[in-house]
């Protein structure tokens, strides 16, 4: 199995844990959540800032020193509906509560306590399309860099339909050459529906020397430490996945890979 994959270490709990020493990069650190009702997680945000995405279910939020009262609405993710999310700064504290059997995501960065914590979402999120064709999906932006919420995290959903392909065309941002392109790690959190279907995800440089094509499963995790990273969702299985990005500066320029540029300029 490719180094690049991971999969949930269990069904309940803490079901993945990703750091930048466990992915072998800098910045981005990646952890999920799987509670059943009155079940409570808590953890210090350290040198990391932090974002909590209520990917399906509901959870009563401490954080901060401060109580957001419960958060969470969309019981499938794929209603695709707007999540609630909370942001929390570095050298913080925050507490979930589970009020229904609810799924957490943790998305980290390196923290600069330059904001504030704050709810994301619902409001100020709506799901938009891009793409045509097969190429179209859509999206609900929670965290990009028009939304002056974090010091460092980009996040993003992004629900993809059947037959359909996604992160494409095939791009890259693995340089730290504003504003050509920037250098931002990221991870992918899939979701498949059905849930016992797949997607195809594949991460590859174009000398080579990095190209992994990895099936996805429902729960999976994909790490891009580098390369172009495009996503298929076969005929009859709608794919979902949660973005994180982060990097040296909060910025998201990509450069396309050269045997899709004809597309792109025809699709303009």
């Amino acid at each position: 199995m490719s180094d690049l994959l991971c999969k949930p270490f269990g069904t309940h709990g803490k079901v993945h844990q990703i750091t930048p020493e466990s992915a072998r990069w800098r910045y981005v650190g990646f952890s999920l959540y799987r509670l059943r009702p009155g079940e409570t997680v808590a953890e210090a945000t350290g040198d990391r800032e932090v974002i909590l995405v209520m990917v399906e279910g509901k959870a009563a939020f401490t954080g901060a020193g401060q109580d957001w009262g419960v958060l969470g609405e969309r019981m499938d993710v794929f209603e695709k509906t707007p999540p609630h999310c909370l942001y929390v700064p570095n050298d913080q504290e925050w507490r979930a509560t589970a009020e229904t059997d609810c799924t957490i995501a943790v998305c980290t960065a390196p923290g600069r306590g330059g904001h504030p914590a704050r709810r994301i979402g619902p409001d100020g999120i709506s799901l938009t399309t891009r793409g045509k064709g097969t190429n179209t999906r859509h999206i609900n932006n929670i965290a990009m860099e028009a939304e002056d919420y974090c010091d460092s995290l980009l996040v993003t959903e992004v629900f993809t339909p059947a037959g359909h392909w996604s992160s494409y065309p095939s791009h890259r941002h693995d340089e730290d050459d504003f504003p050509r392109i920037t250098y931002l790690e990221e991870t992918y959190y899939h979701r498949i529906n059905p849930g016992d279907g797949f997607g195809i995800q594949r991460v590859y440089t174009e000398d080579g020397t990095l190209d992994e094509t990895m099936a996805v499963a429902d729960g999976d995790v994909v790490l891009v430490p580098r390369g172009h990273h495009p996503c298929g969702a076969p005929y009859g299985f709608e794919m979902y996945y949660l973005n994180v990005m982060a990097g040296p500066l909060r910025k998201w320029r990509f450069v396309a890979h050269p045997a899709v540029v004809p597309i792109m300029e025809r699709d303009a």
